[in-house]
């Protein structure tokens, strides 16, 4: 007799096994966990003979996915940019905001006059709204401090939110966001006080579980973003990147370059920067939140991706200025209907790929022996109605580190 923690029985599975096709669905499935991870998940017919549980829930024929997984936020930062949203309403394009003082400058302001705890404060609610969707993993950026005492207060608070919360929160030092107001002008002085203290700093601390920049037109260019990476590799840390958002300055095939874990919005990115991410395994990450609200045209290279057998993840980009979104499902609605990605793809962007953007596939994404019992359980027919609906929750409970966590 094998005696567990706890069995799932009497559901359909939406596996995303790299070893099964599609989603990896499992009509008549079980999943076993003890400590906290899985030990079994697959057909209840196949489960291990003897099988027994301190707990079995069943779940009435419901469907269970992985935990999903937001992979791209900027989740902590103080004040908000509505009035930044009426100007563009009016008619000013992102970039004119950002050249007036406004944008994330603008952010960088409120977000130095905050306390940690006040930043624990304010992003709670956003992270409050994900989780209540099924999300168990959420990654978390700085980049609105531009300085160091700020961008550690970020990276704190992100930290502190996986504390407070059942959610594993991976974090991102982003401080080659932007040229801080006090630099305007000597982004190369930036960039060397970034590289020559502040990541040396982050990285000394533990605060960062990888490193981005952006690489734009507004932002830097790709010899400083080159210079940021170079740096972050020799502490050890792997590196995320902002790339081709607005303009292709070949952000893409820079990521690809040093590895990286991905390559985020990508719009502008060309088809050989796409052939270079598939080379190095680089992930691509779609953001249809930022696209739809700064009313861009120009749509990320799907088809290239999808020709050149680059992986697929989408996030929410929840940020004040370019996507105040806090819904991972209506990031997938938008994914489906804006970029036309398939259902399979929208679900596995959101789990598994997203796994593979943050590096933790080997933890989380997919349900897997050995993996994390991070689990959403949905009142759904078919998994179609995670994509379809808008303004929907159909959660009906979310399971994190094998501990049900919330319930409808």
């Amino acid at each position: 007799m094998t005696s567990v923690d706890r069995i799932w029985h009497n559901c359909r599975l939406a596996t995303l096994a790299p070893s099964h096709e599609g989603l990896g669905i499992i009509e008549n499935g079980l999943i076993a966990a003890t400590d906290g991870r899985i030990v079994y998940a697959g057909p209840a017919a196949e489960a291990p003979a003897g099988l027994d549980a301190k707990e079995r829930i069943d779940v009435g024929g419901r469907w269970i996915t992985p935990g999903l997984i937001d992979c791209h936020t900027h989740l902590v930062y103080g004040g908000n940019r509505a009035h930044e949203f009426e100007r563009r309403l009016a008619g000013a394009s992102y970039e004119e905001i950002a050249r007036s003082g406004g944008g994330i400058v603008s952010t960088v302001k409120a977000t130095r006059e905050a306390s940690t705890e006040q930043l624990i404060v304010a992003a709670l609610p956003r992270l409050d709204a994900l989780i209540a969707e099924g999300v168990t993993t959420i990654e978390i950026k700085s980049g609105y401090g531009l300085e160091l005492d700020t961008e550690r207060r970020q990276l704190q608070a992100a930290r502190k939110l996986g504390e407070i919360r059942p959610v594993s929160v991976r974090t991102t030092f982003l401080g080659a966001h932007t040229i801080p107001p006090e630099m305007k002008g000597n982004s190369a002085g930036y960039i060397d006080a970034l590289c020559g203290t502040m990541l040396p700093a982050i990285a000394g601390e533990g605060l960062a579980d990888a490193v981005d920049a952006f690489c734009e037109g507004i932002a830097f260019s790709i010899e400083e973003t080159t210079q940021v990476f170079t740096k972050a590799r020799e502490l050890g840390l792997p590196v995320r990147l902002h790339a081709d958002q607005l303009s292709n300055l070949h952000g893409a095939a820079l990521a690809a370059k040093f590895g990286a874990l991905s390559a985020d919005h990508l719009e502008f990115a060309d088809d050989d920067g796409v052939a270079a991410m598939a080379h190095a395994g680089t992930v691509a990450v779609v953001l249809p939140g930022a696209y739809y609200f700064i009313r861009e045209k120009q749509l990320p290279p799907i088809e290239a991706m999808r020709r050149h057998g680059v992986s697929i993840a989408l996030a929410t980009d929840s940020n004040p200025g370019t996507s105040p979104l806090t819904s991972l499902l209506l990031a997938m609605n938008m994914a489906a209907t804006l970029f036309r990605l398939t259902v399979d793809e929208c679900i596995a962007g959101a789990t598994r790929e997203a796994a593979r953007a943050l590096g933790v596939f080997g933890e989380t994404g997919s349900l897997e022996a050995g993996k994390s019992c991070d689990l959403a359980i949905w009142d759904i027919e078919r998994p179609a109605e995670l994509v379809y609906r808008m303004g929907f929750n159909p959660l009906h409970a979310r399971v994190w580190r094998g501990q049900t966590t919330s319930r409808s």
